[in-house]
C-alpha cells in the first residue's frame, strides 16, 4: 500500500487508541459509499450555491458516527470550507446558564481549522490571509512594487477595501460589532501591535466575560454570550465565504449530553435550540452553513427524553418513508447502521496492509487468519448486536503490533483463535457466510 507515513502514523496511533484519525479516512473507509457521495453532493452545493444544510448522524455507540463527522471534516477541508468542531458535555451546551453555550462557542473557534491550518487555532491564520490578500490587491490597483504600511494612501485603500467586505454584514445580527473588532485587528496588523490583536481575537472568541473589559480594552460595548452566540456563527459563516472559503462547517459530537440533560426545561430550551437552527437553515435565512449533530438513536427518538419528545422537531425529523431496503440520504436525518462483517473483514485487511506500510515489512497475516480473527469475535453469542467495532480494531493493531515484535509467536494463540475447526453450531450462521465466501475468493 502507497501511503505518507504522516497518515499510515495517524491512522494507527487514533485507531489503536479507540477515536478517529483526523486524516487518511479514504484508506479505511469500507461500507459507506451511499453517505459519503451524499455528503460531498452537499458540500458541493453549499460550495457551488451558497445554500446551507443540517445533518443528523444517528447511531448506536461503534457504528461510525465520529467517523462520518471526520470524514465531512476532511472532504471538507479539501473543498476550501472552514471547519469547527465540538463534543457536548454537562459544561458546553446549545443553551445554558453560567457561560455553558458560550463555552460551546469558544470550543468551536479554539477548533477553527482550515486546509493550512487543519490542527486548529486557525482564525489568527484566516485574518492574516484575508488582510495580506487585501494588500497585494492594493498594491497592483495603486501600482506599488510591494506593501508599504507606513504609506497613508495605501493603508486608506486597504481600509476601504476591508469595509466593502465587512459592510455586508450589518445586515446580520451581531455583524456590525464584528465587523469594528476586524477594523481593530487590522489596526493591529499594521501598527504591529499585537496586544490589539491579541483582543481582538479573545472578542471574536467569545473569551470576554463581561463588557466592561471588552469596553475598556476595544471600545466595543457589546461582547458574544450565551444568547447571541449563534448569530454570531452566522456572521462568520458569511464573512468566511466572502473572503473565498467555500463555507463553514460545525460538527457538533456527543450529543447525547444533551439527552443525558435531568432537568426538563433545560433540556427542552437546547431542543428548541436545535429546531431554531433548523428552521433558520432550511430556510435560507443562513449562508454557506453546514451543521452536524451525531447521536444515539435514544437521543432521536426517545419520546420522553429525546428530540421526539419536541412534537416540532419530530414532525421535521420522522422520515419520510421508512424502509430497511431503501434510505433517503437527502433528508436531514442519517441512520448508521454496523457495518457488516465482510465490510469489517475487508477493513482489517487494509489495516494490515497499513500497519506493513508504516513499518516496513511484508505482511505475514495472511487473509484467511484475518477471517478466522473475525470468527473468533463473532462465535460469542449475541455478537452482531453487541461488538464494539473499535475494540476488534483495537484488540488486531495490539497482535500486530506484538507479531512484529515477536516474530515467532503463533498468532492464533495471540488472536485466541482456537485450532479445532469451528462448528455451525457455534458460529453465527453469517458469519460462517463469511468464511464459505472467503474460500471462494467472494467477499
Amino acid at each position: 500500500m502507497k501511503i505518507k507515513r504522516r497518515d499510515s502514523a495517524d491512522i494507527l496511533n487514533a485507531l489503536a487508541g479507540g477515536v478517529v484519525p483526523c486524516r487518511g479516512l479514504q484508506y479505511i473507509i469500507v461500507g459507506r459509499e451511499a453517505e459519503m457521495r451524499q455528503i460531498k453532493e452537499d458540500l458541493k452545493d453549499i460550495k457551488e450555491n451558497g445554500s446551507s444544510l443540517i445533518k443528523f448522524f444517528i447511531g448506536a455507540y461503534g457504528t461510525g458516527k465520529s467517523f462520518m463527522q471526520n470524514f465531512v471534516r476532511q472532504i471538507g477541508l479539501d473543498e476550501g470550507f472552514v471547519v469547527a468542531k465540538a463534543d457536548f458535555t454537562p459544561h458546553r451546551r446549545l443553551y445554558g446558564n453560567d457561560n455553558q453555550a458560550v463555552a460551546l462557542y469558544s470550543e468551536l473557534m479554539r477548533n477553527l481549522s482550515t486546509k493550512s491550518v487543519p490542527q486548529g487555532n486557525a482564525l489568527p491564520a484566516i485574518l492574516d490571509q484575508w488582510i495580506t490578500n487585501i494588500q497585494n490587491q492594493v498594491v497592483q490597483k495603486l501600482g506599488y512594487d510591494r506593501p508599504i504600511l507606513n504609506d497613508p494612501t495605501f493603508i486608506q485603500a486597504v481600509e476601504k477595501e476591508i469595509i466593502d467586505v465587512v459592510s455586508h454584514l450589518d445586515e446580520l445580527t451581531g455583524g456590525y460589532d464584528f465587523a469594528n473588532v476586524l477594523g481593530i485587528y487590522y489596526r493591529g496588523f499594521v501598527e504591529q501591535d499585537r496586544e490589539k490583536q491579541r483582543r481582538a481575537l479573545r472578542w471574536i472568541r467569545g473569551e470576554y466575560l463581561a463588557k466592561t473589559d471588552a469596553i475598556r480594552d476595544l471600545g466595543i460595548r457589546e461582547i458574544i454570550n450565551d444568547n447571541n452566540y449563534y448569530g454570531y456563527l452566522k456572521v462568520l459563516s458569511k464573512f468566511v465565504r466572502q473572503i473565498g472559503y467555500s463555507g463553514l462547517i460545525i460538527n457538533l459530537d456527543e450529543a447525547v449530553n444533551l439527552y443525558k440533560i435531568t432537568h426538563r426545561e433545560a433540556r427542552e430550551k437546547n431542543y428548541e435550540y436545535i429546531l431554531m437552527i433548523y428552521n433558520d437553515i432550511l430556510q435560507g435565512a443562513v449562508e454557506g452553513l453546514y451543521i452536524t449533530f451525531s447521536g444515539t438513536p435514544e437521543f432521536l427518538e426517545d419520546e420522553r427524553r429525546g428530540l421526539y419528545s419536541y412534537k416540532a422537531l419530530e414532525r421535521r425529523l420522522k422520515p419520510g418513508v421508512q424502509s430497511d431496503e431503501y434510505r433517503d440520504l437527502k433528508q436531514p436525518v442519517i441512520r448508521l447502521m454496523p457495518i457488516t462483517p465482510n465490510e469489517t473483514l475487508v477493513l482489517l485487511m487494509n489495516i494490515r496492509d497499513i500497519h506493513a506500510a508504516h513499518y516496513g515489512y511484508e505482511p505475514t497475516v495472511t487473509d484467511e487468519e484475518i477471517c478466522d480473527f473475525l470468527i473468533h469475535f463473532y462465535e460469542r453469542p449475541g455478537a452482531e448486536k453487541h461488538i464494539i467495532l473499535g475494540d476488534v480494531i483495537r484488540q488486531f493493531i495490539s497482535s500486530l503490533n506484538i507479531l512484529i515484535e515477536n516474530p515467532m509467536t503463533d498468532w492464533k494463540e495471540l488472536f485466541g483463535v482456537s485450532n479445532e475447526t469451528p462448528q455451525d453450531d457455534k458460529i453465527d450462521r453469517k458469519v460462517v457466510n463469511i468464511h464459505d465466501r472467503f474460500q471462494r475468493g467472494n467477499f
